[in-house]
């Protein structure tokens, strides 16, 4: 049996899609403005293998608590706790160890990823916008569900966190792609030319691995 189908309207859909949140497994069906629920709804609930293929794949949580295994810049990074420790994480041969009372070592965790995060993503989007000729506004991170960077028009730009936990070129890439954003906002051949140009070549595996690994990326740091 598929779980319950979210339909959502998105104005500048132009077609049916289908497709499994990374962060909660919530199947959502997105349609154009004007399309036929009823008939896309039956369409959906027809795919009902691939859903349930996709919900196979999805990983199991893993929650930031002592002993658990995440990814950082691509490597495997086993997590530790010493009660004696600083409370501030430190990352020593492979391991990411915080003291400090075991209430809390979590946001702890987290909390230095989404710095280092923050402090890496803003400093390559100087860099590419300095290459492209362009300003940047405002950059923040936040925890998208279905987006790893949005720029909007007002020159500020937005990436999910979890690219810290991504290869430095996946990250990087990103990066550009919205950086490029800011020479042209749409997606066309100029706007990934600007992006070649930026990292020097074609960004094809780089899209492949966040592509393949968006849903573990999504595991991190979650109890369910």
């Amino acid at each position: 049996m598929i779980p319950p189908i979210d339909i959502v309207r998105h104005p500048r859909a132009r077609r049916m899609k289908l497709s499994v949140d990374n962060a909660t497994g919530r199947v959502r069906l997105t349609l154009p403005p004007r399309a036929a629920a009823g008939e896309a709804l039956r369409w959906a609930e027809a795919q009902h293998e691939w859903i349930a293929r996709m919900l196979a794949e999805r990983p199991a949580p893993v929650p930031f608590i002592p002993g658990a295994s995440i990814l950082y810049l691509g490597e495997t990074v086993m997590l530790g706790w010493d009660s004696a420790a600083p409370r501030r994480p430190l990352l020593d041969d492979g391991q990411l160890i915080a003291g400090g009372p075991i209430e809390g070592y979590g946001r702890r965790i987290e909390r230095w990823l989404r710095q280092r995060a923050l402090e890496t993503l803003s400093a390559e989007t100087t860099e590419f916008a300095d290459l492209a000729g362009v300003t940047v506004g405002n950059v923040a991170i936040g925890d998208p569900r279905g987006r790893w960077g949005s720029c909007a028009s007002s020159g500020a730009i937005r990436y999910s966190w979890r690219l810290i936990l991504a290869p430095p070129p996946v990250r990087r890439a990103t990066v550009a792609h919205e950086v490029a954003h800011r020479v042209h906002m749409n997606h066309s051949p100029d706007f990934h030319a600007v992006v070649r140009t930026l990292l020097g070549g074609e960004p094809t595996r780089e899209r492949a691995w966040l592509r393949a690994n968006a849903m573990r990326l999504h595991s991190f740091g979650r109890d369910s």
